[in-house]
């Protein structure tokens, strides 16, 4: 006999519908799985026989084909262990004849003992189930809440085989797990990591607020215990909270990675990564035999911190430049090749030598001038001109650290940063009213040219001193472009509908630390 379910299985961060073909015949006992299945498949045979015969059914004793459509596309992973047998006990009569799994979708790797084992990329494979038209998702009890963010499904969160038999059965029904979409509300600051905490450091707040404003990267230059630090940590208390949107195109990649394991539905926060300088460059954009995302994929609409910029390997480093520029990392391997997101923001933080006090006011250098250039070299030019914003943070005087705290909260610096990110919404938006042609962008960061063209129409004054800048400072194409969006950027913080010279002014300024450092 011949049965039909259905199960997901994923490509990068895109699930797609996997059709399980399960044909029993009265031959000599045999157990086949064709259609590509990955290495651990090979192993689902044991776990499902075991796992039939723990909950009181006996293995058909019969010759079982089971093929998984489309069959040239590759199967990796155990979430086909659930859909396999369900399939099995269907061609093999186990199951009634009444029961309808045509609207079903089964995804869960089965324990020897009946139970289903928590998986990742569950959100992913629900996602594509309801594309094609599923409405009734069975996944593992600790993966449901994560499962029922995707609308106009009924998710069934599974503990064991047992209670799923039951279910499908009409015996003892297993209550859908409902998620509150009415009711997403992103997690706000609750004060613990506050702007407020850092004295000090005015121009280097002020150049972290243009940053958020508009989603420009950031490099911060300075010798040790300045707060550079303190204040990366810091960004995101005052930026937009995340949409709901956001949050599931941002938890489609950490439900891939394994991070929202444990009974996380959704991510409520904008993500904060900032990993170690020892990394490799597959860790930093993703990578493995079987593709899995990377540190600025997982930072996708967040932050990503790289804290001692030039102690990371310049391989690292430079594997940057093509995310910065497209907001995405394609991954090829001979099976084929993954796409993941990567539209973030990149802060980095380093020190001006290696000693960390070239050009200090009271503590003298150790370094050789040999030694400071090879230091600062490590940063290349390429990688340095897709940084919107360098700023210079300088140690504090002691009547700076020892006056009693009077910074505004990330409260208040979010007001002004909602405001300026509002004002190019709603820009935006009416633009694409009245020309389609021109994308829809949500920061002044993804601008394109025909959006520069619109929006960063310069005066009289504004030009002049713009043409300066560029000849005296020998500014490329894409610094150029930067240094427009930035100043867009500060006129929306201040109101302003046009691009004034001070707008412009104050964007030369927060570009111009690589001449004083890099030059």
């Amino acid at each position: 006999m011949l049965s039909v379910v259905y199960s997901a299985g994923l490509a990068g961060i895109d699930g797609f519908l996997v059709s399980v073909e399960c044909n029993s015949q009265e031959k000599m006992p045999r157990f086949d799985i064709i259609g590509l299945p990955g290495a651990a498949m090979k192993e689902s045979k044991e776990r499902i026989i075991a796992a039939m015969e723990n909950v009181g059914f006996s293995f058909p004793e019969s010759c079982i084909t089971v093929n998984l459509a489309p069959a040239d596309r590759k199967k990796e992973g155990s979430t086909f262990d659930l859909a396999m047998m369900i399939g099995i006990m269907q061609s093999n009569c186990i199951l009634p004849e009444t029961v309808n799994l045509g609207k079903c979708c089964f995804i869960g790797e089965l324990s020897l003992t009946g139970k289903l084992r928590e998986a990742n990329g569950i959100l992913c494979m629900t996602l594509a189930a309801k594309e094609a038209g599923l409405t009734e998702i069975f996944v593992p009890k600790s993966n449901a809440g994560e499962a029922a963010v995707v609308k106009g499904v009924n998710v069934y969160g599974v503990d064991d085989l047992s209670s799923l038999l039951c279910h499908l059965r009409g015996e003892k029904m297993i209550s859908p797990t409902r998620f509150d979409h009415d009711g997403f509300a992103p997690a706000v600051d609750d004060g613990y990591c506050d702007f407020s905490d850092v004295k000090g450091q005015d121009k280097v707040k002020r150049a972290l607020e243009i940053a958020a404003a508009g989603g420009h990267n950031v490099l911060m230059l300075g010798p040790p215990g300045t707060g550079k630090s303190m204040l990366a940590k810091r960004l995101p208390t005052i930026l937009p909270e995340i949409t709901f949107d956001e949050a599931v195109e941002t938890s489609k990649i950490h439900s891939v990675a394994g991070n929202l394991n444990g009974g996380m539905s959704i991510l409520t926060r904008r993500p904060f990564r900032s990993p170690h300088h020892t990394m490799s460059a597959p860790s930093l954009v993703g990578g493995g035999a079987n593709p899995q995302p990377g540190e600025i994929s997982l930072a996708h609409n967040g932050v990503l911190f790289l804290d001692e910029l030039p102690e990371f390997n310049k391989m690292v480093t430079e594997s940057l430049r093509q995310p910065l520029e497209d907001g995405k990392v394609t991954i090829t391997r001979t099976s084929g090749k993954v796409t993941y997101p990567s539209s973030f923001m990149l802060v980095a933080a380093m020190n001006p030598c290696k000693c960390g006090y070239y050009g200090h006011p009271t503590k003298k250098c150790q370094c050789k001038k040999e030694d400071i250039k090879k230091y600062m070299s490590k940063i290349s030019g390429p990688l340095l001109d897709r940084i919107d914003i360098q700023v210079e943070v300088s140690s504090l005087t002691y009547d700076e650290l020892s006056a009693p705290p009077k910074s505004e909260t990330s409260a208040e610096v979010r007001a002004r940063v909602n405001r300026a990110r509002k004002i190019a919404r709603e820009r935006c938006e009416a633009a694409v009213r009245e020309d389609p042609m021109i994308p829809l962008i949500h920061k002044n960061a993804d601008m394109s040219t025909r959006h520069l063209a619109t929006f960063c129409k310069l005066d009289g004054d504004a030009a002049a001193l713009l043409r300066s800048a560029y000849d005296k400072m020998g500014l490329s194409a894409r610094g150029y472009d930067r240094l427009l969006r930035v100043a867009r950027t500060i006129a929306d913080l201040a109101g302003s509908e046009d691009i004034g010279m001070l707008h412009v002014a104050e964007a030369i300024q927060l570009r111009s630390l690589d001449r004083k450092y890099f030059n």
